[in-house]
């Protein structure tokens, strides 16, 4: 679709296929629909490009049916369609073109069943997790599920980034959750598979596809019975290494708390005073307010990340008060009180000391606080992401060394241990950087990206556990699927021939090998 084809006649069409005509070519809509929350995109609005890409038109469907009908329209036309949720992803997977269709999904919210025998659920897409978590705990259940980003992501998105919450360690991430499907491919072929049954082979396929291969419509989904209460334990290690051994142990020797996350020393330090971990208390992000001296000081100490990153280093871990592991059990409370009390005897084998139960719970109080992070120094003029990775235990501990390493010169960072599992778990690292000037920050922002990637590929992990790949990783990805790329190239070909669901996301635009 070329830069002469009318796109008015074309927001017509769609209208019409669509319950109360709902498709729009308004500004604000574009504006509204042209990115998602990648850092990048918040550093290039700041520059003062409020729009980086905006789409052609915003649709939004109804029912499966008007999503079919919209595919098939734009397949016969070649025109590129971006499936929308809440636009919470932080990893680009969110950049329309101006002759794009982006499709938002979010009429497609109802809570459709629950069975409280099979313990299952049917939910539309489009649904936000804290609804569907409230319709659900309304009802004495769970899903478990609980992303940072509850507030503002949905289960579309949960599926499309094969994405983690918070207490996976209980209950598994969304595949896990995940017993059946109803999508639409890039053909405008409504598919609907489920475990058991003969297209059960497509659900590994589209979840954490990222929009790709299908539009998810309708999720048929596994639950828990709603926790009666909760147990908290917290230890202290000297080192981090320590506490990652403490952890393996714990979940090696089959304990199953909700949430295992290790902070190493300088994370626990700010964890334990509560500033970054928690809500912003003044200065941008509280308000609207201007940054204040103390945003604006560490914004230009950020300028020289090698030196802050030696100056950590050479503090003492116990000055810091050393590696924090947070430990939180939501099961039967008999089950959960052996394990507590498994978990205390390997702690305390491992040289761990015993925090109590305060540290847990000020975590579960601020848990989704960690998107209050960026505001400040991003209004400050710095820069602030994260980047979550995983590996298996024998790799763990190398590239935690390695990636620090890589990013050391770039920009300053720290880490915590989450999503552990008897084989491996995930380290999410926090990094924040800033420069002079807003096109020195952009090519410091990639640098940092390229060394960190390069870095988790070097010593064995892989590049993505629960934020999905989108633009920011997918041009490593050859480096480390390597001829799985064009596996999935062809994949891609038969559901989408066209090629029009989400271009240049999760898939390196790079011809096949």
């Amino acid at each position: 679709m070329g830069k002469f084809v009318k796109i008015e006649p074309i927001r017509r069409d769609l209208a019409a296929i669509i319950s109360g005509g709902r498709a729009s070519t308004a500004l604000v809509d574009k504006i509204a629909y042209a990115r998602d929350l990648w850092p990048r995109h918040h550093m290039l609005v700041r520059g003062g490009e409020p729009a980086p890409s905006p789409p052609g038109i915003v649709v939004w469907p109804g029912d499966t049916r008007e999503v079919a009908e919209i595919v098939r329209y734009a397949s016969e036309r070649g025109l590129p369609l971006v499936p929308y949720g809440a636009g919470s992803g932080v990893c680009g997977g969110i950049l329309p073109t101006p002759t794009s269709i982006v499709v938002d999904l979010k009429r497609l919210r109802a809570l459709r069943s629950v069975d409280a025998e099979r313990l299952e659920a049917v939910a539309g897409a489009g649904i936000i997790g804290q609804h569907l978590e409230d319709y659900l705990g309304d009802r004495g259940f769970t899903l478990g599920h609980f992303p940072s980003s509850i507030y503002c992501s949905t289960l579309g998105g949960w599926i499309a980034g094969r994405s983690a919450g918070q207490c996976s360690g209980r209950y598994g991430k969304i595949e896990d959750m995940v017993l059946g499907l109803e999508m639409v491919d890039g053909r405008g072929e409504i598919l609907r598979a489920s475990q058991g049954g003969p297209d059960e082979a497509l659900l590994p396929l589209v979840i954490g596809s990222e929009g790709t291969l299908a539009i998810v419509t309708e999720a048929r989904l596994r639950v828990a019975p709603a926790p009666r209460e909760r147990r908290f334990a917290a230890y202290e290690f000297p080192e981090t290494i320590e506490g990652l051994e403490a952890l393996r142990h714990l979940y090696q020797a089959g304990l199953r708390p909700a949430v295992g996350r290790l902070y190493d020393p300088f994370d626990s330090y700010m964890a334990r005073r509560g500033k970054v971990k928690g809500e912003p208390k003044g200065g941008a992000g509280a308000g609207g307010q201007a940054p204040g001296l103390g945003t604006r000081l560490l914004v230009r100490a950020l300028r020289r990340p090698s030196a802050l990153n030696e100056l950590v280093e050479l503090v003492p871990s116990k000055l810091f008060g050393g590696a924090m592991l947070i430990l939180v059990w939501e099961s039967e409370p008999s089950l959960a009180e052996a394990e507590l009390l498994e978990a205390k005897r390997i702690c305390a084998q491992l040289g761990g000391r015993d925090l109590g139960e305060g540290p847990g719970r000020r975590w579960l109080a601020h848990r989704h606080s960690v998107s209050y992070r960026q505001s400040p120094i991003l209004a400050g003029g710095g820069f602030l992401d994260t980047m979550e990775v995983a590996a298996t235990w024998s790799r763990m501990f190398p590239m935690y060394l390695a990636v620090r390493a890589a990013l050391a010169p770039h920009v300053f960072v720290m880490a915590h241990f989450s999503h552990a599992y008897p084989d491996g778990a995930s380290i999410y690292f926090t990094f924040a950087g800033s420069r002079s000037s807003e096109e020195e920050s952009l090519a410091a922002y990639d640098r940092t990206w390229k060394a960190a990637l390069q870095a988790v590929t070097d010593a064995g992990g892989t590049l993505s556990h629960h934020h999905g790949v989108g633009r920011s990783k997918a041009a490593a990805m050859r480096r480390e699927q390597g001829a799985a790329i064009d596996v999935v190239r062809e994949l891609k070909h038969v559901l989408d021939p066209q090629g029009i669901l989400n271009p240049g996301t999760l898939i390196p635009l790079e011809p096949a090998s």
